[in-house]
């Protein structure tokens, strides 16, 4: 999986980087950085959680395609 941030919708609120600091962190201007460009899977979990926590809805979840 991955996830997606709208960096231009992204408040600084911080509650994905409380939440999931081994996957979401704040740049200097309080912003959103994403710290794997593709989760892990023992962080999928965490991912997740901190993606629903962004109260501007700035984190996507994606799957990533399986290609044959």
């Amino acid at each position: 999986m991955k996830i997606v941030a709208d960096r231009d919708r992204c408040e600084g609120h911080g509650l994905c980087a409380d939440t999931a600091p081994e996957v979401y962190e704040l740049d200097d201007d309080a912003i959103v950085v994403l710290r794997h460009e593709v989760v892990p899977p023992e962080l999928e979990r965490k991912a997740e959680a901190g993606a629903r926590v962004c109260p501007v809805a700035a984190l996507r979840v994606e799957q990533l395609s399986v290609e044959a």
